[in-house]
């Protein structure tokens, strides 16, 4: 008898209509539910077929409607470069004093637009992609980095335009054009990173999408597309440092001179600003890890609501 009573009474089964210990008992978990950072890199890197492909899909899809279809992910740049020509070289005098002002201008305009169109295509790439977000389980960071390298892939059609407008001016080939294959590889780490940024932002508020490309616009004027950043900032040393310190270290910025430094010969190395390439690989970093860790942190949220 006294054994019985010194017994502690066993803890009482769960009821079963509890949803919680019934998913525990049978190690049932949560449908999309954020897996950790390197479950959901591996679960990326096993989806890296299907980002190639969706990116190449939609770059081949970009101008299916065109007559002069795939011919206009080179013509869009080049007109862009000729319209700011008119205006920044010749109306406004920019050209004067930066050699080579045409391949200078052509090679700004094509970096910078991949960066532009790599964050514009990244604020939709989740609001605009819902059905595909609602209908599949993947790892949704595969749509920014999709978009950035469908960007990447024009950036290259384009390219062969750019090697062409370098010989008819004169710009000889050099090694230095091999330095142009690791600014690519950094400037589409941080264009990736960026991307997954605005995505994140544009899943919650589609209004970002519209309010973007003044953001991106006015970055564009003070990134050194259409003027040379060393001369302004040789010509006004009474700026205030932390403005002229801006300039330097703006990322876009960055890049661009880094591919002008690689390609066009009269670009020299006393234009770009000190520790470029530090500069360069901190932004990729920075943008990139970032980025991702900020996308990964609201996986379980895109799609719904």
């Amino acid at each position: 008898m006294s054994q019985v009573l010194d017994t502690p009474p066993s803890a009482p089964a769960p009821p079963d209509d509890d949803p919680a210990a019934l998913a525990a008992r049978y190690g049932l978990t949560v449908s999309g539910a954020r897996p950790s950072l390197p479950t959901y890199i591996r679960q990326l890197w096993a989806r890296r077929h299907f980002i190639t492909a969706f990116a190449t899909a939609k770059l081949t899809a970009q101008y299916s409607q065109a007559k002069l279809g795939q011919v206009w992910q080179v013509a869009t740049p080049l007109l862009n470069a000729a319209v700011y020509y008119f205006i920044f070289g010749v109306l406004m005098g920019t050209s004067r004093g930066v050699p080579d002002y045409v391949p200078f201008l052509v090679t700004g305009v094509f970096v910078w637009t991949f960066t532009q169109s790599s964050i514009m295509a990244g604020t939709r790439a989740i609001s605009g992609s819902l059905g595909l977000v609602r209908a599949l389980h993947f790892p949704r960071a595969a749509l920014p980095v999709s978009y950035a390298l469908q960007q990447l892939q024009q950036l290259l059609f384009s390219m062969a335009a750019l090697v062409v407008i370098l010989f008819c001016f004169g710009v000889p080939v050099s090694m230095s054009w091999l330095l142009a294959v690791p600014t690519l590889a950094l400037q589409f780490v941080f264009n990736a990173g960026v991307a997954m940024v605005v995505a994140r932002l544009g899943s919650k508020t589609p209004d970002i999408a519209q309010l973007m490309p003044f953001l991106l616009r006015t970055w564009m004027y003070v990134s050194g597309v259409m003027w040379s950043i060393d001369r302004v900032l040789s010509g006004h040393e009474e700026m205030p440092r932390v403005v002229l310190l801006a300039l330097e270290c703006n990322p876009a910025a960055v890049y661009i001179d880094l591919m002008r430094f690689a390609l066009i010969d009269s670009f020299r190395a006393s234009q770009l600003p000190h520790h470029v390439w530090a500069l360069a690989v901190g932004w990729a970093l920075l943008a990139g890890v970032g980025g991702f860790i900020y996308f990964w942190k609201a996986e379980e949220t895109y799609g719904r609501g």
